[in-house]
């Protein structure tokens, strides 16, 4: 399911912006995006969002600043200003009159003054972090929820037309008997047999047919996962892989029934049902 929240919270000493976004995907995958210095806390923020989205794959962007009026400090690195003043003396020397860096070649100069700490204490940026991110991760998981709402009145309005296909095949499965009874008969006119129906041998025949071709416990079946999966939409928490299982096992019933119907018409209203419920299939994978 998709998404979008942002986040941010500050603390004495830094100021964290969080933005989470996420994108369908069957299984859950974090990506996190923030400063080298932060890969001590990947654990934290992935457990984090983990412990808000099942399924997805969610992009977490953090931008970390040191806030308004901390102390910031200067690192010089001496060693480095000393091999840089000891090349400009060996240049003059070269060149036949004395060379001297100016102060504005250490300041252009690399890795001479730095400002800030190149270190970021984990525990000191977390405190900062870990608002921002449940923040985010809020406002992520109310969107991903406004979307589930509107594809729950969507599965409700397919479950209502596969259980109308549902109707259908079992309001045309009782006429099969008959058909088959009055089809085995002509076809033994015409083979120049006259049998009477009462005839053991065609009595058994029907019953055989009406044995293979009997599909009451799929309709029964497919009543109670129509049932259970009508339950898993008003179930708190994610239902997405239960719903995933319900639908594969709604493709066996509906499979089973067309294998066994032996009947064009039902034939028919099993593609139709398959191609409603490949529909749901696909969102139900995306669905939190």
């Amino acid at each position: 399911m998709t998404g979008f929240g942002r986040g941010s919270a500050a603390t004495n000493v830094w100021t964290a912006n969080v933005e989470t976004s996420s994108v369908n995907r069957k299984q859950a995958e974090v990506v996190v995006q923030a400063p080298r210095e932060l890969n001590g806390l990947d654990a934290r923020i992935r457990k984090t969002v983990l412990d808000s989205v099942s399924r997805g794959r969610v992009q977490v962007s953090i931008t970390l600043e040191r806030a308004e009026g901390a102390d910031e400090q200067i690192r010089i690195d001496t060693r480095l200003a000393k091999s840089f003043h000891d090349a400009f003396c060996n240049l003059g020397k070269t060149v036949g009159h004395p060379l001297l860096p100016t102060a504005s070649d250490y300041l252009r100069q690399p890795g001479i003054l730095a400002i800030g700490e190149t270190e970021i204490d984990d525990d000191e940026a977390w405190q900062a972090i870990e608002p921002a991110l449940a923040e985010a991760l809020a406002n992520l998981v109310a969107m991903r929820e406004t979307e589930g709402s509107h594809l729950k009145q969507d599965f409700l309005r397919r479950l209502e037309t596969l259980r109308s296909f549902r109707q259908s095949i079992a309001k045309t499965a009782p006429e099969r008997l008959p058909r088959q009874r009055d089809l085995l008969l002509k076809r033994l006119r015409d083979s120049g047999l006259e049998i009477d129906l009462s005839d053991e041998r065609v009595l058994k025949e029907l019953a055989l047919f009406a044995d293979r071709c009997d599909i009451s416990e799929e309709i029964t079946r497919l009543d109670s996962h129509f049932a259970k999966f009508a339950e898993y939409l008003d179930a708190p928490g994610p239902q997405g892989r239960a719903l995933d299982f319900l639908c594969q096992e709604l493709f066996r019933e509906f499979n089973t029934i067309g294998s066994k119907a032996n009947d064009a018409s039902i034939a028919q209203t099993i593609v139709e049902a398959k191609t409603e419920l490949e529909k749901i299939r696909e969102q139900v994978q995306n669905a939190e």
